[in-house]
């Protein structure tokens, strides 16, 4: 018996290849951010305000900008059906699968988290290093007038 056996899919090589088709002239650069902003809490997660970022919209129209919305009460859906993700491997029927404001609500009832932020932040997927880390200080400054202390971020 032959035993079947997983290979992976390079998604480096797979993107290269797709930008060098399209006609670019450099090959695809990735992301890479040493500098990232990324601290420990200052205070116990008891303690701290979460949030949440998404990379789903909230309708298959939606301008591809950032955007927020209000944390409670969860939106009944989102849309994602129009946006790229493996959906013979997972299903976005669980909105609480990658959009757990309802979670977290109870966390923070629970006292696990402090408090959920008032609102959560949308970023569609796009593949422009540029936009991305503008729209990026957009959602900092969203959530620093909401007192956030750490943010979950939850993509497709």
């Amino acid at each position: 018996m032959t035993k079947a056996h997983r290979t992976f899919v390079s998604y480096i090589d797979k993107s290269r290849e797709y930008y060098a088709a399209q006609g670019y002239d450099a090959p695809y650069k990735w992301a890479t951010h040493t500098d990232a902003p990324f601290t420990a809490l200052t205070k116990p997660l008891s303690e701290c305000r979460v949030a949440v970022i998404t990379t789903a919209s909230r309708t298959p129209n939606d301008p591809l900008e950032p955007y927020t919305a209000p944390s409670q009460p969860a939106p009944a859906s989102m849309a994602t059906n129009h946006l790229s993700w493996h959906k013979e491997a997972t299903t976005t029927d669980d909105l609480g699968a990658f959009l757990p404001l309802d979670h977290l609500q109870a966390f923070a009832d629970e006292g696990i988290v402090g408090s959920l932020a008032p609102r959560f932040a949308g970023i569609p997927t796009i593949y422009s290093q540029r936009r991305t880390n503008r729209w990026a200080e957009s959602i900092r400054e969203w959530f620093a007038e909401d007192g956030v202390d750490l943010a979950v971020l939850t993509p497709l």
